[in-house]
């Protein structure tokens, strides 16, 4: 064998060699996620994972041999965690453990917030429906029946973990389109929501300050999440996976008996489950599977789900001051998603630019955790209605 044969049969061994457009193109946008990430700070936490898993999953190797496939680590990851929808309910487990109810039980009224934003839901529902509807000739590219355009709807609460478990039991070949698309809008909501919530208020809205909320006691917090247990348990069955493991988690918090166990839901355990699901969620970023005309449909429902979430919360706000003595500011209304805690940290932000010492952070966390009990909720009813 010559020279040239041997550097030709190197050559062709090679990932560049082998290399198709398409992969490249993907590699360019996980790179892009990365630099959000990085350089912008827009939720390190999951862009991170979810763009350098997208990286591995679009690199070069020979058929059956790619990282992302059912044989490779990442693949393994996804059908253990994903498939399964382990890895959503143990975020709810540490979601509950890192989270304080004390701000939606000192104004329960914010639950109406919370229950607003799951307007984007069902307005995407619907549109996913209608764009089923959608033809080319004789072509049918976005084939959504009902249980798909469900899945496709539960976007709109900005819950990545909700996302999962919902489609892994309606409409599991849409699982990694979804779940990509949930957690990437949930990790641009500090670029998604600010344009909307200033659209839909008034400067003088946004300097509104509020009240300060009453102090809550231990026994009202420990409480708290057996009564939603038990109230979702005897309502809608459904939804007790997803409630049990985040009212469990903040039991466990708020009882004060269990610090080890808290503290380990809320470092250890979150942090090893983030990495693998970010991971694992960034391998369905494999240009065979994302680059199709219904995994865009999918992004494009997305941002209008995110983008009707948020605007049904900021205009309900806006609808209970007129009825309300003690006026809301209206864009902690836009925290009733439940993209805890950045939406409330958004809804803080743009309110701290209007006003140096106007903080609404406490405010905005009351919609946001209800927005995490009522996205459940809403699974849970479209479980209870399109399940087996």
């Amino acid at each position: 064998m010559d020279f040239a044969q041997a550097f030709i049969k190197i050559w062709q061994t090679t990932g560049l060699y082998t290399m198709v457009w398409q992969q490249a193109v993907m590699i360019a946008v996980c790179c892009f996620l990365l630099w959000l990430g990085i350089k912008k700070q827009f939720e390190p936490l999951l862009l991170v994972p979810i763009a350098f898993g997208g990286i591995l999953a679009n690199i070069p190797m020979p058929p059956g041999e790619m990282i992302a496939e059912a044989n490779g680590f990442l693949g393994i990851i996804f059908n253990a965690g994903i498939n399964t929808g382990l890895f959503p309910l143990f975020i709810f487990m540490a979601v509950g453990a890192m989270t304080d109810f004390g701000p939606l039980i000192a104004n329960p009224k914010m639950a109406l917030l919370g229950g607003a934003a799951q307007f984007g839901i069902f307005a995407t529902l619907i549109g996913a429906i209608g764009l089923s509807y959608v033809t080319f000739g004789d072509a049918h590219p976005f084939a959504f029946g009902l249980k798909e355009a469900a899945s496709i709807g539960i976007i709109g609460g900005a819950d990545g973990p909700t996302s999962i478990y919902l489609t892994s039991r309606l409409a599991p070949q849409l699982l990694g389109a979804i779940a990509v698309a949930a957690y990437s809008y949930m990790a641009l909501v500090p670029i998604i929501q600010p344009p909307i919530m200033k659209l839909l208020t008034t400067e003088e809205e946004r300097k509104i300050r509020m009240t300060q909320l009453r102090p809550v006691s231990k026994r009202e917090k420990i409480l708290f999440p057996l009564v939603i247990l038990i109230l979702c348990t005897l309502l809608l069955p459904s939804a007790a996976p997803l409630i049990g493991c985040l009212t469990f988690g903040n039991l466990v918090k708020e009882s004060g008996v269990a610090e080890r166990l808290s503290k380990t839901l809320q470092n250890e355990f979150c942090n090893i489950v983030t990495i693998l699901l970010g991971l694992s969620v960034g391998s369905k970023l494999q240009y065979d599977h994302f680059l199709t005309t219904e995994t865009l449909g999918i992004l494009a429902l997305g941002i209008i789900a995110f983008s009707v979430a948020t605007a049904s919360g900021v205009l309900l706000a806006k609808l209970m001051n007129v009825f309300s003595k003690e006026k809301i500011n209206p864009l902690i209304g836009s925290a009733g998603v439940s993209a805890v805690p950045m939406a409330a940290r958004v809804s803080n932000k743009v309110g701290l630019e209007y006003d140096k010492q106007n903080y609404l952070l406490m405010h905005a966390m009351g919609p946001n955790v209800a927005g995490v009990i009522g996205s459940a909720v809403a699974a849970g009813v479209l479980l209870a209605i399109l399940g087996k």
